[in-house]
């Protein structure tokens, strides 16, 4: 043991889902160890905190984007940002999290450091000071995405006498009562903002470079709430996020499967809402489903909208932006009073910070997954990337309790240090980290760390798989190895020799 101890055994990085999560997760699996998050901004909650654009709403079930360990309560089970807040809150306070939380501290720096095995931080606080902390283990719970810089689509709009807004970055004191609003784009931003306008707007149009696959189902899960009324809270969350896994699962499978199957459903479905004879041009993008992830409709929100004439759909390419609005390549202009850019985000690794091991960078993207949740020979060090084709807090639970399995391992076996050994030789054949075709995915895989096509060096998208792996199998595995400062880390057998 080192004679002076770091600040935390645990340091998270962001208080959102995926910190919360582990911060709980530490305290049922781990009450011996201290920890401390890290927030740069100056409330929890992550993505649900920061934007601000109305109606913003989960695109996944809260069964799936709850947490394992505490039920979703809402009536509603695609819920607005007020009710995730409300849930994340509520979970902090009653498991004491909140006192461990510190807010505006933005992590700038981390270099590992084999000598006393522990995470040298550099921290900045809101008036710009700059202070260091130290952690025997790093949890990166910073998200997928650059929260200073949306993606820039390049749109050179100086000509418009109109607003020009990103949902990043939204006023809340806009008002856009009676006027006419374009909205660029068409993933799950687009299709939460065009109803949640179109009932104070004069008329807003969704303006889709390409289509997408779209779904629209209930925000209550009825069999969810009835289950609620007969069952323990604890019985009835379990058995309703059991089926959403599994209807999660099934429904990705028979995409890739039978594509034109799933197509048909999907058009079958509009047409039912928007009549027979409806043209769904519109809604026919030129990959099949689940190329890129479907969008959610609640309620029929998008439709209703569209069927009150206070919402549209436009497929075109821009021109230009004019002084009345936006000017598409086949020679129609779109008037508008405001226009929204949701055209995407910008993919961010490691939350930005600029991490190193005994003073040497460390490139991500040299570097493999290693079971989703560390990386090849960085030590002690988690982080979270969520599900493409299911909610993120499937992965941000497994990861925790897989990180908690470890710190326990490490505190058994007495040591200090926890290392994904990859040899140099290894000769692993790679496989692409996201089979996916949306544009922030394929504009951000340059960044990312490398993808085997056998597990444990990979970054899967099997959920069900995934959590029986990493809750039953040995964390004690042959790949990963233990030591202490000041001795070479060696693999399980290596230190069965060494000990006979």
């Amino acid at each position: 043991m080192l004679a002076t101890p770091p600040d935390f055994d645990v340091l998270i990085v962001g208080a959102g889902i995926s910190g919360i999560g582990m911060a709980a997760h530490l305290e049922m699996h781990c009450p011996g160890r201290t920890y401390g998050i890290v927030e740069m901004r100056d409330n929890l909650g992550g993505t649900w905190d920061l934007f601000k654009y109305p109606g913003i709403r989960s695109d996944s079930d809260m069964h799936t984007l709850g947490f394992v360990f505490e039920p979703w309560k809402h009536e509603k089970t695609i819920a607005d940002a007020p009710a995730i807040m409300d849930y994340l809150n509520t979970i902090v306070d009653e498991r004491d999290i909140r006192q461990h939380i510190r807010y505006q501290h933005k992590v700038i720096s981390a270099d590992w450091h084999s000598g006393d095995a522990r995470w040298h931080v550099t921290v900045e606080t809101a008036d710009g000071t700059q202070k260091p902390m130290t952690a025997n283990f790093l949890y990166l719970a910073s998200g997928y995405y650059d929260y200073d810089e949306p993606y820039d689509a390049g749109f050179e709009h100086s000509e418009f006498a109109g607003q020009v807004i990103h949902p990043q970055f939204w006023p809340e004191d806009l008002d856009y009562t009676g006027k006419k609003v374009v909205v660029i784009g068409s993933g799950a931003t687009a299709v939460t903002i065009v109803p949640s306008m179109a009932d104070k707007a004069e008329h807003v149009t969704m303006l889709q470079r390409t289509p997408t696959w779209m779904f629209a189902r209930p925000a209550k899960d009825r069999l969810a709430n009835f289950l609620r009324k007969i069952l323990p809270e604890e019985t009835a969350y379990k058995i309703t996020r059991w089926k959403n896994i599994k209807m999660q699962d099934f429904a990705f499978k028979q995409a890739r499967k039978n594509p034109d199957r799933v197509k048909n459903a999907l058009h079958k479905q509009i047409t039912k809402l928007m009549g027979k004879d409806y043209d769904l041009t519109d809604f026919t993008p030129p990959y099949d489903p689940w190329d890129q992830r479907l969008c959610l409709v609640p309620d029929d929100d998008l439709f209703n909208a569209m069927k009150a004439d206070k919402a549209s759909v436009v497929t075109g390419k821009i021109s230009r932006f004019v002084k009345s609005g936006i000017e598409l390549q086949n020679g129609e202009t779109l008037d508008a009073d405001i226009i929204i850019t949701a055209t995407g985000l910008k993919l961010a690794i490691a939350g930005k910070i600029a991490v190193s091991q005994d003073g040497q960078p460390v490139d991500f993207s040299e570097r493999f997954y290693y079971k989703g949740c560390m990386f090849s020979n960085l030590p002690n060090l988690a982080v979270v990337f969520g599900y493409l084709n299911a909610s993120w807090t499937l992965r941000a639970d497994i990861n925790s309790a897989y990180v908690c399995r470890l710190l326990n391992e490490m505190k058994a076996k007495g040591t200090e240090i926890a290392t994904p050994v990859l040899p140099a030789d290894h000769n692993l054949e790679e496989d692409d980290i996201f089979d996916f075709s949306s544009g922030y995915i394929q504009r951000g895989k340059h960044i990312m760390p490398r993808n085997a096509v056998a597990y444990p060096w990979r970054l899967n998208q099997e959920y069900v798989s995934d959590r029986k792996i990493m809750a039953s199998e040995p964390v004690q595995d042959g790949i990963l190895a233990f030591s202490n400062p000041g001795t070479n880390a060696q693999l399980p057998d290596e230190q069965l020799e060494a000990a006979e």
